[in-house]
């Protein structure tokens, strides 16, 4: 039960105000999302609904968080707790692990959204995120919702909790749609996105979720550390100017674009973490190491205060933004330790296609300078991308087998709502997967996208191999064992011990 203190409520080990406006959820993805290999994978902070409560917060508003994701609660509890907190508004925030990981959370948004409507009746709901944003007409249809909300949300929030206040019609709030007594569905004008990042959002509202220690870092980022929590993520930059097939990030944005914080807020915010014993940082951002001056301009601001040495960052770059060896040599003193690059695939056709036209040499060019500098590398892996072949998927891992980046992931190819390839999957009656949960990459229920030559099953059979084979790699793991030491290798050696489960291949 949620108990009372000085006449305010307790939720999620914060305060929560009597009269709340608005209470935001996370729901609880952790095992259709990531299945045994829970444990290995992080618990991060929900940044996005972090600034939405900051924003909110900003403009007099009554806001919480109830991260059940990282409470690992029960859409049971979920349902209690909102009921028992008695919020005007109760909004879904199905933003995933990362930005483009939005769809895989919907299963457990819509269990969520049940509950709440089963234990609190009377309270409306909401929901956004990235998969929201990109199929709002269908949300609306199929899920157990008041109002969607397409585009960012901070706008469209502050507008619809004012007239749920006074009870005015909702028919003026941007970014909305909503139905009406008859169920008949309407779509409101868009909301302008938020121009004022330092102004109107500086940061994450960490006081209204759980203590930072209850969230943990991936197993790989904390590599040669005694100690996976706390965690914290942060934005340093919304959205993308970059046009990649396969990627949606541009959906709540309403198509490519690029707004940044000042190096000025991110300094203060990484001081403030620090600060609060953090050690563990991931930028979110889905391209980060796209603005060398922007960039450039955080590791100014980190080494000005004196936190390089307090600081174990990951943040994501491409393989033609990683130019300057001098900037390397600058964010490894500034506390970057990894980047993670999207490669997708060796075959430079199969890439091209993906707004990826950079060479194998460059490739090759830019993994060596960085682990020069002392920063590690993810290498990112897409199989079953347009034009791949059993061969082609070969020779991906063959490149990632010879670059022996300290990290590598693996994905089936994904056409993911708001993609132009799901756009392409769609227009051709491509296969699909017929849940929400057929899209988390190494979930029970996930189907990756076929082509021309290669069956869903036979794809997702070669990710998974290609996973075992990379991590069981001698050479790899005498690579890491010199690095990191034989703790590191022991937990390599766990991750590939857990047997992972595939619907679609009958195990």
């Amino acid at each position: 039960m949620v108990t009372l203190v000085g006449g305010r409520l307790l939720v999620n080990e914060g305060i929560l105000a009597a009269m709340l406006d608005m209470i935001l959820v996370i729901p609880n993805s952790r095992s259709p999302a990531y299945g045994p290999l829970a444990r290995f994978a992080a618990v991060e902070p929900p940044v996005w609904a972090g600034l939405l409560a900051t924003f909110l917060l900003k403009k007099g508003y009554g806001v919480e968080i109830l991260d059940a994701h990282a409470l690992d609660l029960s859409a049971g509890q979920i349902g209690q707790r909102v009921a028992d907190a008695k919020p005007r508004l109760a909004v879904a925030v199905a933003y995933g692990h990362q930005p483009s990981a939005s769809t895989q959370t919907m299963p457990a948004a819509r269990q969520a959204l049940h509950a709440i409507r089963e234990a609190a009746p009377t309270i409306p709901t909401a929901i956004l995120g990235g998969h929201v944003s990109a199929l709002p007409e269908r949300t609306l249809r199929e899920e157990p919702v008041d109002y969607v909300i397409e585009g960012e949300g901070p706008y469209t929030l502050a507008t619809l909790i004012d007239a749920l206040k006074v009870g005015t019609s909702v028919e003026k709030v941007p970014g909305l749609w909503w139905k009406d007594a008859e169920g008949a569905r309407y779509r409101n004008p868009p909301a302008p996105l938020v121009k004022d990042l330092d102004g109107e959002m500086p940061g994450v509202a960490w006081d209204r979720l759980p203590p930072l220690s209850t969230y943990r870092t991936h197993n790989w980022h904390a590599l040669g550390h005694a100690e996976r929590s706390p965690l914290a993520a942060l934005y340093t930059s919304l959205n993308c100017p970059l046009s990649c097939r396969f990627c949606m990030i541009s959906a709540p944005f309403g198509g490519p674009g690029y707004q940044k914080w000042s190096p000025a807020i991110i300094g203060a915010e990484l001081e403030r973490l620090v600060g609060m014993g953090v050690r563990h940082v991931k930028v979110v951002d889905e391209m980060h190491w796209l603005s060398e001056r922007h960039v450039e301009g955080i590791c100014d601001e980190i080494l000005t205060r004196g936190l390089g040495d307090s600081l174990n960052i990951w943040a994501y770059a491409r393989v033609d933004s990683v130019r300057r060896p001098d900037l390397l040599d600058k964010a490894r003193r500034a506390g970057y330790r990894w980047l993670a690059l999207g490669i997708e695939a060796a075959d430079s056709t199969v890439r091209d296609g993906q707004d990826k036209d950079f060479s194998d040499a460059q490739i090759v060019k830019t993994v060596r300078a960085i682990q020069d500098s002392g920063v590690c590398v993810v290498g990112n892996y897409i199989v079953g991308l347009p034009g791949d072949t059993r061969e082609s998927m070969q020779r991906t891992l063959d490149l990632a087998l010879g670059l022996k980046t300290e990290w590598a992931n693996f994905y089936g190819a994904m056409a993911l709502p708001g993609s132009q390839l799901y756009r392409d999957a769609v227009a051709k009656g491509w296969r699909l997967p017929d849940s929400w949960a057929g899209y988390a990459p190494v979930g029970y229920d996930c189907v990756p996208l076929p082509t021309d030559t290669l069956t869903s099953e036979e794809i997702l059979r070669f990710r998974d191999l290609a996973f075992l084979r990379y991590f069981g790699d001698p050479e790899y793991l005498a690579m890491i064992l010199e690095k990191f030491g034989r703790p590191a290798v022991a937990d390599m050696r766990a991750m590939l011990a857990v047997p992972i489960k595939r619907k679609i291949l009958g195990y």
